[in-house]
């Protein structure tokens, strides 16, 4: 059963795609169960920070909220997320992504249910703040998962499927939740979802291990995971890892970007609504809504494909993801066209290929900061990338709000300027972001 001799890698420049998969499943297949997991943690993220939206008109009417009351338990949600993500990133790094995530889902998962329990604005902006202290685990836990398990050819691809997660979420949410609320009642139904993830929690303490750890992964698999040797660094405190370049060339060019897909989720309703005069009914809203989202998912999906091709060719892995990023960011111009276009499904068509895009480009960012940082140190590098962007996503729909008061709700001037965001954000990562796995010293 056990090989010992290094594999190569699966050619990703020849063949079909499905010659490709079967080449990648050829050398082992334990790597793809791990990333099943964050996978399934990633869809079950979003719905559980994704279910209050839609149950908002309901908790509204029971309890009384004012507009202020729903903007106020978003906005603790958002200060915890921010300060959750540095705070868990770290922590992923000092315990090991084993035990660190396990918690945090556990956590998350209880704080999911006590909104079922809340009976006021101000028990739901605390169940919302110590959901999104936990649930800022899940990136910092998937992106170090992925860079332990997959070789810098396979590790976009991996990076986009488990990112793929968020874009089912988003599409399970609306289709599902109006039946079980119309069938349980709002309270039985976070307790459900809150008991959902104790089904992942027994998944994941049962069959995750580290690559060098798990009882069952083939030699074979294990040296082809490990084809390029790191030496062993030693723990550094966190006042080191903010002198790393690399820290500093993700935690901006990832804040100038990821606000962007806060916009499209906020945004992209009230945009539709008001230029095609749509219903919120699954007909008329849902199915183009729908439609984006699977994009999204193909985007995802595919841009982590085409820089793995590209290191398949013998293209360095940083510019195979510099170049795939740039393609990616003309690829965004098409949300120029939204604003003005001429029927609604030329509209959905140029801001689906804009928001696949954007999760392309973001499968390629991610694995870009996996490439050069050091594997023990990658979860408290994303965590702080992360927190910087939370922070500019809290920033984010004030923008919005002030632009289109400003503009009388005209959301060209929205639509042109974010194009320029990805071309800023991928200047500053071409000069900034290191060739090879920076050396770090105490």
């Amino acid at each position: 059963m056990h090989h010992t001799e290094t594999p190569a890698m699966p050619s990703l420049s020849r063949g079909s795609i499905g010659d490709k998969i079967r080449g990648a499943f050829a050398v082992g297949r334990t790597r793809w169960v791990m990333l099943l997991l964050v996978f399934l943690a990633t869809t079950l993220n979003y719905i559980d920070r994704a279910a209050l939206g839609i149950m908002q008109p309901i908790l509204a009417e029971k309890m009384n909220w004012t507009a202020m009351d729903y903007a106020n338990i978003n906005f603790w949600f958002q200060v915890g997320y921010a300060v959750g993500f540095v705070l868990q990133g770290r922590f992923i790094d000092k315990v090991g992504v084993k035990r660190a995530f396990f918690i945090a889902v556990l956590l998350w998962s209880l704080a999911t249910g006590a909104h079922g329990l809340a009976t006021s604005a101000v028990g739901f902006m605390v169940c919302r703040f110590i959901l999104g202290l936990t649930e800022a685990a899940n990136y910092p836990a998937c992106v170090k998962t992925t860079r332990l398990w997959f070789p810098a050819g396979e590790r976009a691809l991996a990076t986009g499927i488990f990112n793929a997660g968020t874009n089912v979420g988003a599409m399970l949410t609306p289709m599902l939740l109006p039946l079980l609320l119309s069938l349980w009642g709002w309270q039985a139904v976070f307790i459900g979802m809150g008991a959902i993830g104790f089904v992942w929690v027994t998944a994941w303490a049962i069959k995750y291990y580290n690559p060098e750890e798990h009882p069952s992964v083939r030699k074979s698999e294990l040296a082809y995971i490990q084809q390029d040797p790191e030496p062993e660094q030693p723990q550094v405190p966190f006042s080191r890892i903010l002198r790393m370049r690399g820290t500093w060339a993700f935690a901006l060019a990832y804040s100038i970007t990821a606000p962007v897909f806060w916009f499209y989720l906020y945004w992209l309703p009230p945009f539709l609504n008001q230029q095609y005069n749509l219903g919120i009914s699954v007909t008329q809203m849902g199915i183009p809504l729908i439609a984006i989202w699977l994009s999204a998912d193909f985007g995802s999906v595919g841009g982590g494909i085409l820089s793995s091709w590209l290191i398949g060719r013998g293209v360095k892995a940083t510019t195979a993801r510099l170049v795939s990023m740039l393609i990616f960011a003309c690829t965004i111009v098409s949300v120029v066209f939204a604003a003005n276009a001429s029927g609604l499904w030329i509209a959905v068509l140029a801001i689906a290929l804009a928001v696949g895009a954007h999760q392309a480009w973001t499968a390629n960012i991610w694995s870009l900061v996996m490439d050069y940082t050091p594997k023990h140190l990658v979860s408290s590098v994303f965590g702080f990338g992360g927190m910087c962007a939370a922070v500019g996503g809290m920033f984010m729909t004030q923008i919005v709000g002030h632009v289109l008061t400003a503009t009388n709700n005209n959301y060209a001037v929205l639509f042109t300027l974010i194009p320029t965001m990805y071309f800023l954000a991928l200047t500053w990562m071409f000069f900034m972001a290191p060739r090879k796995v920076e050396t770090v010293r105490n």
